[in-house]
């Protein structure tokens, strides 16, 4: 039986694009598993996702979700039903949370402070995606929490939760609760927990190939002769 804690240690040696490459990002590849449509399906963020903490590097969880919006009389969650499905999440946990705001407030949305990163921290949140701005930086960095914010902005209104732990998308990125992510500087990708370790084992060898080709780039002294370096596989 494998183990997932080990394994998810393991992935985290390798980068996002990376890890990109080997889910879907060259299908023609042998270490690519194909897994999504590298234009056609949205299984990793965009430009406008940005890291707040490169310094803290990469992180991997399994995803939990929650959706945020303007205060609505309907809804009955609260922040404590957030909580608990981090706690029935195995760890470590990637939070992915959708801001549904009207797009003048949303760009103004400081939605997640220090407050409620502490208690995510608290819960065994690791990293956190959010399609839309927040504050309390300074608050946030010694908690070691990898944050991925649209933005930043100083202040918010009243809000509600409209959701726990349904499909959202992300900055570009379809994902579902249970799904895992990693992250890093470069963006996140999403993919399925039961293909783990087949993703770390192509990665092994992609990055083996690709330190090969590197140091041929780098022995190389005519176009002709890098234009070869970079054709090896």
């Amino acid at each position: 039986m494998l183990d997932e804690a080990k394994l998810l240690k393991e992935i985290l040696e390798f980068d996002t694009p990376t890890v990109t490459n080997v889910i879907g990002t060259f299908p023609g590849q042998e270490t690519c598993l194909g897994l999504y449509n590298p234009w056609e399906t949205d299984w990793y963020t965009d430009e406008t996702l940005h890291c707040m903490f490169p310094e803290h590097g990469r992180r991997v969880g399994h995803v939990v979700t929650a959706v945020y919006g303007m205060p609505d009389t309907f809804n009955r969650l609260g922040f404590v039903d957030i909580l608990k499905a981090i706690e029935a999440t195995p760890g470590p946990v990637v939070l992915a949370i959708k801001q549904n705001f009207p797009e003048n407030i949303k760009k103004k949305n400081g939605l997640l402070g220090g407050n409620m990163l502490t208690a995510y921290k608290q819960m065994g949140v690791c990293g956190i995606l959010t399609d839309g701005p927040s504050r309390d930086l300074e608050e946030i960095r010694p908690l070691g929490i990898q944050c991925m914010f649209t933005g930043v902005s100083p202040s918010h209104g009243n809000f509600s939760i409209q959701a726990v732990n349904v499909p959202v998308n992300i900055c570009g990125m379809d994902v579902c609760p249970g799904e895992l992510v990693h992250m890093d500087e470069n963006g996140a990708v999403k993919f399925p927990a039961n293909k783990l370790d087949d993703i770390i084992k192509n990665a092994r060898i992609l990055q083996e190939n690709e330190d090969k080709i590197q140091a041929a780039i780098r022995t190389a002294s005519t176009p002709e002769e890098i234009a070869a370096a970079m054709k090896r596989k």
